[in-house]
C-alpha cells in the first residue's frame, strides 16, 4: 500500500496549480486539524476508486539560480526513487527548455513509469503548441491545462492503472507502530534496542534507511508490527535536501501504519521539519507518540523537563493532547515506555464510544454551553453519534451546521478529551444537518 505520485519539473510550469486541483476535492477531510502546519507540498487524492498521495517536488527549492537547477535534479532523482509513478509536468507557452530535456534524460533512466504532461495547452490558439514536446522522444505526451482542469482526466486514467487497491497481506488485528523522524534522530537505534539485536545497520550517515520494513514484535507481553523505512541507500545517488527528504521517506511509513512514533533530537530543539512530519501525521488521522530523543545531551536543571514540554506543546498547538517522552537509546532510557505508550494510543484511536453515552455526557454541557450565535442564528445541537471509521470521528446533528465556528468546534473536542482518554490520537469533529 502506499500509492505515490509525485509530480517534477522545472519551477513556474503549474505544478502547484495541478497539485491543489488534484487535492482540492479532499482538501476538506486533509485540513481538518485546525492549526496544524499545512504541508504545502503533499497532499491526497483519488480518482477512479484509487487513492494515492500526491508529492509537488517544487515547493521544496531553494536558493541561487545555480543551486536552484542543481536541487531540481536532486529532486528529480529522489522523488523517482521514492515514488511508484511520475508526472513530468513541462510549459507549453515556454516551450522546450534545456532544464526539461535534462529531467527527460534522468526519467528515461529510471525504471519508474512516468507520463509527460505539457501544461498551459488551454486556447485553440495555442493547442499545437504541444507538439514540440516530442522531440524529447517520450512517446504519448498529454496536452493539460491545470488551471481549467482539461486534459486531466486523461492523464489521470493512465497513472492511476499503475497503483493498487489492495491493503497488504498483513494480519489486520495487530498495532502497525512507524517510527518517522528526520534523518540522525536515532530512529534505527531506537529498534535495534527495542529488537535487542543489530536488525539494521547504524551508521551516523543521513539516510542510510531505504524501503518500508515490517518487524513483528512479540515480547514483554507486547506484539505488533514495527515499521520502519530500512535496507541501505547509495549515499552517493543524492546529497539530499533535508526537507524534502524527510518527507518524502516518511510518507509511506505513515500511510501503513496505525501509530507513529515521531522521534526529535532533543539537543537540537523541536524544529519546522519535526513539526512537518508531526503534522503529516496528524492530518493522516494516526496516533502520535512524540519521542524526544538525546535526553542525556542537554544540560538540566529542575524545570528542563516541564519548560521543555511546553515549549513543543506551543509548537503542535492546538492538538496538544499528545504524550511525550524523553529518551535516550543510547543509556536505554525509557525506551520501553515509548512502546507502552504507542500501544496505549492504539487503543485510544480504536475507542468506541455508545452513542447514549455520546448523549447523556455532552448534551448536558453543550446546554450549559451553547454554541455562540452567528450572524444571528441560533444553533441547537441535538444529537450526537461517533461514526464507524478508523479513527475517532464524531457526527454532531444540529439545525444549522454551517454556522457553527471553529473555536466552538475546538472546545467540543476539548470535551471529549476531558472525558475519554484519546491522548496522541487527532480526532475529526462533523456538524450535519439534523
Amino acid at each position: 500500500m502506499g500509492n505515490i505520485l509525485s509530480l517534477i519539473g522545472r519551477p513556474n510550469v503549474g505544478k502547484s496549480t495541478f497539485f491543489n486541483r488534484l487535492i482540492q476535492a479532499r482538501e476538506a477531510i486533509v485540513d481538518a486539524t485546525a492549526g496544524v502546519t499545512r504541508d504545502r507540498h503533499y497532499g491526497k487524492s483519488d480518482w477512479n476508486g484509487y487513492d494515492f498521495s500526491v508529492i509537488d517536488t517544487g515547493g521544496y527549492v531553494v536558493g541561487s539560480d545555480d543551486i536552484f537547477e542543481a536541487e531540481i535534479r536532486k529532486q528529480a532523482v529522489l522523488a523517482i526513487e521514492e515514488s511508484d509513478v511520475i508526472v513530468f509536468m513541462v510549459d507549453g507557452r515556454e516551450g522546450l527548455t534545456p532544464l526539461d530535456e535534462e529531467i527527460a534524460d534522468i526519467l528515461r533512466k529510471s525504471k519508474k513509469p512516468y507520463y509527460l504532461a505539457v501544461n498551459k495547452i488551454d486556447s485553440p490558439s495555442n493547442y499545437l503548441d504541444y507538439t514540440e514536446f516530442y522531440a524529447l522522444g517520450i512517446g504519448e505526451i498529454y496536452p493539460i491545462s491545470a488551471v481549467s482542469g482539461s486534459g486531466t482526466g486523461d492523464l489521470l486514467d493512465e497513472v492511476v492503472k499503475h497503483f493498487s487497491k489492495d491493503k497488504d497481506d498483513l494480519p489486520d488485528d495487530l498495532p502497525r507502530i512507524a517510527i518517522v523522524g528526520k534523518p540522525n534522530v536515532g530512529k534505527s537505534s531506537i529498534i535495534n534496542a527495542f529488537l535487542g539485536e543489530d536488525r539494521h545497520i547504524v551508521t551516523p550517515l543521513a539516510g542510510t534507511t531505504r524501503d518500508t520494513n515490517f518487524t513483528r514484535y512479540k515480547s514483554f507481553g507486547f506484539d505488533f508490527y514495527l515499521i520502519d523505512t530500512a535496507g541501505l541507500r547509495k549515499k552517493s545517488k543524492v546529497e539530499e535536501s533535508l526537507e524534502f527528504y524527510s518527507v518524502m521517506r516518511a510518507v509511506r511509513s505513515i500511510e501503513n501504519s496505525d501509530v507513529c512514533i515521531v522521534m526529535a533530537d532533543s539537543s537540537q530543539g523541536f524544529d519546522s521539519q519535526d513539526l512537518n512530519i508531526f503534522g503529516l501525521c496528524a492530518r493522516n488521522h494516526k496516533g502520535i507518540v512524540l519521542v524526544m530523543n538525546k535526553w542525556d545531551l542537554v544540560e538540566k536543571d529542575t524545570h528542563t523537563h516541564k519548560n521543555y514540554e511546553d515549549l513543543v506543546k506551543r509548537k503542535i498547538a492546538p492538538f496538544t493532547d499528545v504524550p511525550i517522552i524523553f529518551t535516550s537509546v543510547t543509556e536505554k532510557q525509557r525506551i520501553y515506555k515509548v512502546l507502552e505508550t504507542a500501544i496505549q494510543v492504539y487503543q485510544n484511536r480504536q475507542r468506541k464510544i455508545s452513542t447514549s453515552e455520546l448523549n447523556n455526557t455532552l448534551l448536558p454541557i453543550i446546554e450549559h454551553t451553547p454554541p455562540p450565535m452567528n450572524k444571528d442564528k441560533v444553533i441547537r445541537i441535538k444529537y450526537i453519534t461517533q461514526l464507524p471509521v478508523a479513527y475517532p470521528t464524531f457526527a454532531f446533528f444540529c439545525n444549522l451546521p454551517q454556522y457553527v465556528v471553529d473555536s466552538y468546534k475546538r472546545f467540543l473536542e476539548n470535551q471529549i478529551r476531558k472525558n475519554w482518554d484519546f491522548a496522541g490520537v487527532p480526532i475529526e469533529i462533523y456538524f450535519r444537518k439534523k
